[in-house]
């Protein structure tokens, strides 16, 4: 546990000093008149729609878990599992998610290797999703095209990698060669891929893509509240086209939780294109980020300590993913 621990210190460290230096260049004054007039009922309806996607979110695990005929875990106990993952949010791409495979194997006594690429294919149809977004919000708008493309190239090239078996059968023959510890691993990641190529055919796509186009939608909407909080006149479509570009970005770029990317693009394009004042700008960009990225990691550290309380051993040892 101490290892997360120090992992989220470094990215509560990095986000201190990023939206420090946000303020320091837009200026203090600027964003504490902005918040004068903020109507806070915004605020509470972003946590709360933000709060809406992480439930769509655990559809689409539970969805996961029932085409890899993973029966038997509690409703409850497997939201608490799922929600758990969200301690490593701040992680390059969400990929310490995988983190919850770790819990459930501790919790319930299902191997890690069959849940981990869950967490790929839920990557997977989160860029679906928000390139969706990001081609409804440019409607009449040319520059989403170009972040667009950039999703749509990246979801091509996951589909090929995963559902095209031989470099894969190529890449396990030539480990359990070579032997040693990955030799010795072999027959995981083989486990590992079989599950990955289940959940990213074509016929389990729809349904999860589906729930990430509503539930990032519904964190774009959110950001349309912030604004109108602070009376901003940006419309939906640009909010959506805004939130879902800012995501992809942070997606894309390997950088903890997108910190810096994510904050740099929603300002530019909240004062570039969006005709917002800089400290409006600068404030719902937090806002927003506290919303849905630190929420995110607040409420699952509440979900892990509840899953302590019912499990006390848990995360005692080190947990192998």
């Amino acid at each position: 546990m101490n290892a997360f621990l120090r992992r989220l210190i470094i990215a509560l460290l990095l986000g201190v000093a990023v939206y420090g230096v946000f303020v320091a260049f837009t200026g203090y004054q600027r964003i504490r008149e902005a918040l004068s007039d903020f109507g806070w009922w915004a605020f509470a309806l972003a946590l709360g729609l933000s709060s809406s996607n992480y439930v769509l979110r655990f559809l689409k695990w539970e969805f996961y878990l029932a085409r890899l005929g993973i029966v038997g875990v509690p409703k409850w106990d497997s939201f608490l599992v799922f929600l758990s993952g969200f301690v490593l949010t701040v992680t390059p791409g969400k990929l310490g998610e995988v983190f919850k495979s770790a819990v459930l194997a501790e919790t319930h006594g299902v191997d890690p290797a069959r849940t981990a690429p869950i967490v790929i294919a839920e990557r997977l149809t989160d860029v679906i999703g928000i390139v969706v977004l990001i081609t409804l919000g440019s409607l009449g708008f040319s520059g989403g095209l170009f972040w667009a493309g950039l999703g749509a190239l990246a979801v091509a090239t996951g589909l090929v990698s995963i559902l095209w078996p031989l470099p894969a059968r190529v890449l396990f023959a030539a480990l359990t060669r070579r032997g040693g510890q990955l030799g010795a691993r072999v027959p995981q990641l083989e486990t590992a891929y079989a599950s990955l190529r289940l959940l990213a055919s074509p016929a389990t796509l729809l349904v999860p893509t589906l729930l990430s186009i509503v539930g990032w939608g519904a964190e774009g909407v959110a950001l349309y509240a912030l604004l109108q909080g602070f009376s901003q006149l940006t419309s939906l479509p640009l909010s959506l086209f805004f939130y879902a570009t800012a995501t992809l970005a942070g997606a894309l770029i390997p950088v903890p939780g997108g910190l810096g990317v994510v904050e740099a693009m929603f300002q530019s394009q909240l004062i570039e294109l969006g005709g917002v004042a800089e400290g409006p700008a600068t404030a719902s960009m937090l806002m927003i980020r506290f919303a849905t990225l630190w929420w995110a990691v607040l409420v699952g550290f509440a979900a892990l300590g509840l899953l302590r309380f019912k499990f006390p051993a848990l995360l005692r040892q080190k947990p192998a993913v």
